[in-house]
């Protein structure tokens, strides 16, 4: 299935402006609002449901044998047409 990138937004900021935005979203998940994003005149708001899918994933970038990037990425799911996506066996 294709990917449509919605919104993109990479900047540099200190951990404490990083640590902020991510208590905001986390104040959203709780309260059962939705999660705007806005950078410049770019923005979405999305509406995760009460149960999505949470990825976590660390990385490193890099050649093999030498010094890379590393990072580490937050992911919610879930299906845009409210399908619970759960397993089933007929």
């Amino acid at each position: 299935m294709p990917e449509e990138v919605l919104f993109k937004s990479e900047t540099e900021q200190s951990r404490a402006e990083i640590a902020s935005l991510l208590r905001r979203v986390a104040d959203n998940l709780d309260d059962g609002a939705p999660i705007t994003l806005t950078a410049g005149a770019d923005s979405v708001t999305l509406e995760p449901p009460a149960r999505p899918t949470f990825e976590v994933k660390a990385e490193r970038e890099g050649p093999a044998d030498g010094p890379g990037e590393l990072s580490v990425e937050f992911e919610l799911e879930w299906d845009e047409d409210g399908g619970s996506g759960e397993l089933e066996i007929e």
